[in-house]
């Protein structure tokens, strides 16, 4: 039964006190205050271990946790997220489990609940659902088959200096290749930091990017000089559709880790936020354990590229049967007793025509169909460009 009054450790005391001081028995004192026998002997064995204070309400919590981890293990976890401020628990135990086999770690739950406890974690709210990434727009079975390029969105730095992130990364692996504080994004300056990429690591079959400028434009094929010379290195260029960001997911979902790490809060100059973005990418290529991979980390699936930059130019071949003009400084070709446009960013490049049909010829760049030629109005209508053959693969 109840107490009778509301505040049990008050009745407690009034208890003891009755029990002790009016000669009443077990029996007696409980019907007096409408508790069970069992309640007052439990009150008198607190009563002869805490005295008074063992009347107070005792906390529910076990004294022990059969099932805590051991303090060691505890450290070890703490101190792998301390090291990774943004990993969760399936990362932390796929590092220790890396750094010591032997070691019997605790499960994911137990690891969510040690942050917890620890304070390092903040509880989520509501989560936001994520569109599904479209399917790749070109697929990647192996390292160095895709690369993607991007800018991850500008923001000032701590100088109030402008900081355009240009990233390169393998599509296969997911390594991060490039890092690059730029402070705009100018076509010279991407192809300057692209030619020491592929001079250090080779190239990629493919390189993925949106069409906006410096990577694209409104051209033939979409192709900016960026695009054209990438053509002539031997790679070819693959723009995802306008207002399609998911059909770059990958590159997407590493700028949010990206900024997470290295932009919140932004560095204090430009070269201070260089230096942030090179720590991450050793973290991130070279310890950083990823799902995709089995939870290997990208160093681990990442090697070198057999094909190398070219040391010097190389002219586009093509079959026979295509007649082969030279584009002119201001961007057009001889034809028919005329001049024929076909843009400013093919100058200097050899373009082949392929008779597709009266008065209809194919224009191509190298491995690529990028627009049709109306001989009748002289006038070349730009294609979406599609890959005649893959450099390397046999001729086109």
């Amino acid at each position: 039964m109840p107490w009778n009054e509301t505040d049990a450790v008050i009745e407690r005391r009034k208890f003891m006190t009755v029990l002790l001081t009016r000669g009443l028995t077990m029996v007696e004192a409980c019907r007096q205050f409408g508790i069970s026998r069992k309640t007052g002997y439990k009150i008198v064995a607190r009563h002869a271990e805490l005295g008074m204070a063992g009347l107070t309400d005792a906390s529910r919590a076990p004294r022990t946790h059969p099932n805590q981890s051991p303090p060691e293990v505890e450290a070890a976890i703490l101190r792998v997220r301390k090291a990774h401020p943004t990993w969760g628990s399936k990362k932390i135990l796929a590092v220790l489990d890396r750094q010591q086999v032997d070691q019997a770690w605790p499960v994911r739950s137990t690891v969510d609940a040690i942050l917890k406890r620890a304070g390092v974690v903040e509880p989520r709210g509501r989560r936001v659902r994520r569109q599904p990434s479209a399917p790749p727009v070109v697929d990647a079975a192996s390292p160095n088959e895709v690369w993607a390029m991007d800018y991850k969105g500008w923001f000032l730095v701590g100088d109030g200096t402008r900081c355009d992130p240009l990233t390169v990364n393998d599509q296969f692996s997911r390594a991060s290749l490039v890092c690059q504080a730029m402070v705009a994004p100018k076509s010279a300056d991407v192809r300057r930091c692209l030619e020491r990429t592929f001079r250090a690591y080779g190239l990629p079959r493919f390189m993925l990017s949106d069409g906006g400028p410096p990577f694209g434009s409104n051209g033939l094929g979409r192709l900016s000089r960026l695009g054209v010379w990438l053509v002539g290195v031997g790679v070819i260029p693959i723009l995802i559709e306008p207002g399609r960001p998911d059909q770059n997911g990958r590159q997407e979902r590493f700028h949010e880790t990206l900024k997470a790490e290295t932009a919140k809060p932004p560095r204090v100059s430009i070269r201070a936020q260089q230096a942030a973005f090179g720590r991450f990418q050793v973290s991130y290529n070279q310890e950083r354990p990823h799902e995709a991979l089995g939870m290997k980390t990208p160093a681990e699936v990442w090697q070198l590229s057999p094909r190398q930059l070219p040391a010097t130019r190389v002219e586009h071949g093509y079959r026979d049967g295509f007649d082969v003009r030279r584009v002119r400084a201001d961007g057009s070709i001889k034809w028919s007793g005329g001049h024929v446009f076909v843009g400013e960013a093919f100058t200097g490049e050899l373009i082949g025509l392929e008779a597709a049909d009266e008065g209809l010829w194919h224009v191509h760049l190298g491995p690529l169909r990028v627009g049709v030629l109306h001989g009748r109005s002289k006038t070349v209508v730009p294609l979406v460009p599609s890959v005649t053959h893959v450099p390397g693969h046999g001729a086109g």
